[in-house]
């Protein structure tokens, strides 16, 4: 993973290390199958000293995670952020529950869609935002099988698309 990117500055002489805004640091790929998101959310999360650099490692996995709203609060459940290797003997539960940090208002406006529409709260991706730990959440409604086959064939006949286009010009 690259954090940051050189430029050099002919003018000064000198280079200048420019941090990148966004890393992407893992996606939560069963979420894009299983369900049709709509509004996407930042938020932040309350991490532990080894948990962040495990996240900074890559060793995270977001396959069966989901938020969870307790007392006016949101909570990541299920979201497996390995022990960090050099810790020694004090480190972080893996499977631990997280809590989410967002405004208040946020969070009730969030709470009263899930309530409303019978939406899901669904942890996306967690990124580096300027080296602060964020989750992108999305509102998302559960699919059908049927729906899910449907994004298949139509993920199959692009590709076949593209892949015509590219051959055909190719040839050329």
């Amino acid at each position: 993973m690259h954090y940051a990117r050189i430029v050099s500055n002919l003018r000064l002489g000198y280079d200048i290390i420019h941090m990148a805004e966004y890393v992407t640091l893992t996606t939560n790929r069963k979420a894009f199958h299983n369900y049709f998101l709509e509004e996407k959310y930042e938020a932040g999360i309350m991490l532990l000293g080894t948990e962040i650099k495990s996240l900074r490692s890559g060793r995270v996995n977001m396959g069966d995670a989901y938020v969870k709203p307790q007392r006016g609060e949101l909570w990541l459940v299920n979201a497996h952020i390995s022990a960090y290797e050099c810790s020694g003997h004090t480190s972080h539960e893996p499977m631990r529950e997280r809590k989410l940090l967002m405004h208040r208002k946020e969070i009730a406006l969030l709470m009263s869609k899930v309530k409303e529409k019978g939406l899901t709260l669904i942890p996306v991706r967690i990124y580096l935002k300027n080296d602060i730990a964020k989750v992108e959440l999305s509102l998302g409604r559960g699919k059908k099988l049927y729906d899910k086959r449907d994004t298949v064939t139509k993920r199959d006949t692009e590709r076949e698309l593209e892949r015509e286009v590219k051959y055909r010009n190719f040839r050329r």
